[in-house]
């Protein structure tokens, strides 16, 4: 399947990158289907990219490389959803907000990216607490060179 693309233009997606979100993304709803795509020369980030609207695309890290201390339940509604059995078949990503000067970035922390490797679903879970914040600074945690995209 070949896509177009915010930042990578048009693309050939192969299935092992589809993700299917059965309730779309908060602000987003009637976008299901997504790719998870690298960028060239930087593990630290991924693109998770609508295959239906260019324009929708989202730059995603995984949560724990950057925060140490981030922990979270998730709830059961999720579990259910994404027909989770056991903790090895999830991942977890936060969407990113590039800002410049890069260090001043920030991820989202209080909306989890959840993905069901199995079942190939995922969902954005919005947290009940606020021990964590939509706009956690990641600060010198990453590099500019392994964060730009």
């Amino acid at each position: 399947m070949n896509i177009q693309t915010k930042f990578h233009g048009e693309l050939e997606i192969q299935p092992d990158q589809l993700w299917n979100f059965p309730k779309g993304i908060p602000g987003f709803e009637d976008e299901n289907q997504f790719a998870l795509l690298s960028i060239e020369g930087n593990s630290a980030f991924q693109v998770l990219q609508s295959t239906t609207t260019s324009e929708v695309a989202f730059i995603v890290a995984n949560p724990y490389t950057l925060v140490e201390s981030y922990s979270f339940n998730i709830d059961e509604p999720t579990i259910e959803l994404l027909s989770i059995k056991k903790e090895e078949d999830v991942f977890v990503l936060g969407v990113i907000s590039i800002k410049d000067p890069f260090e001043t970035s920030t991820i989202n922390l209080q909306a989890p990216l959840i993905f069901q490797t199995n079942t190939k679903k995922a969902k954005q879970m919005i947290l009940n607490d606020n021990k964590f914040s939509l706009r956690h600074p990641i600060g010198n945690q990453v590099t500019a060179t392994e964060g730009e995209a």
